[in-house]
């Protein structure tokens, strides 16, 4: 079955944080593993604009490696969470087609690529930065909360078809975090640099944050959004 035709339950089921009028831009958000899109539903809806739709997917339940194959939410199958780990590449590759249908959907349904923002936590926010740097529609930006890039050694080359190399990412991580190191974000934002304009790159840390987010990370994600999806 071909990705496009197993996106849409994945719209179907997320929760979607609607716009107070007229909705001229979308926000695409995907959680991290083991967890769903009503936690960041919840936030979104804390940080909402009036014309933005935000899209709260929840990812399949599959067996995760990293995790004794125990089956839970995620994106894509995980073995390692060092930069030189081995990957999913085809599930990596099958769950960015699922984010782009659901774009392809929002542009059937109105709201055009260049008015959508990705964004993400941890597995999610790696989903969202390597759906953009392949997808060959201009997107409005990124956000990456706490994250990678996934295949990150198929880069540059593999942004070669992308309509997103002058796309402003906001990179941000917790200084503290145990899980995704800081310096596994700042090596990911220094790759970054050679795929897409280093000046359209922002990467913040923050002192004593663990793996999670928090209430000045999350005013920057605001800000963010309000200055790549302004009001039309």
């Amino acid at each position: 079955m071909c990705g496009n035709n197993m996106s849409l339950p994945l719209l179907a089921e997320a929760v979607t944080v609607s716009g107070t009028e007229k909705e001229t831009a979308a926000v695409i958000f995907l959680h991290g593993l083991g967890d769903s899109g009503h936690g960041w539903a919840d936030a979104m809806t804390a940080i909402r604009l009036p014309h933005v739709k935000y899209i709260c997917p929840h990812a399949p339940r599959i067996p995760v490696t990293l995790n004794m194959k125990m089956t839970m939410p995620s994106w894509f199958d995980l073995m390692g969470l060092s930069p030189d780990s081995p990957e999913d590449e085809a599930g990596i590759k099958r769950a960015a087609e699922n984010i782009k249908a659901i774009i392809d959907h929002e542009a059937k349904n109105g709201i055009p690529a260049n008015r959508v923002l990705l964004g993400g936590f941890s597995q999610g926010g790696a989903l969202s930065l390597y759906t953009a740097l392949t997808c060959q529609q201009q997107l409005a930006g990124v956000v990456a909360l706490s994250c990678w890039l996934p295949l990150h050694k198929s880069f540059p080359q593999a942004a070669s078809a992308s309509g997103n190399r002058d796309m402003p990412i906001l990179q941000c991580h917790g200084e503290m975090d145990p899980m995704i190191p800081v310096q596994f974000g700042a090596m990911t934002a220094e790759k970054l640099k050679i795929i897409v304009n280093p000046q359209k790159i922002t990467f913040r840390t923050y002192p004593g944050l663990m793996h999670s987010s928090c209430p000045q990370e999350m005013a920057a994600v605001k800000e963010f959004i309000e200055k790549q999806l302004p009001r039309i």
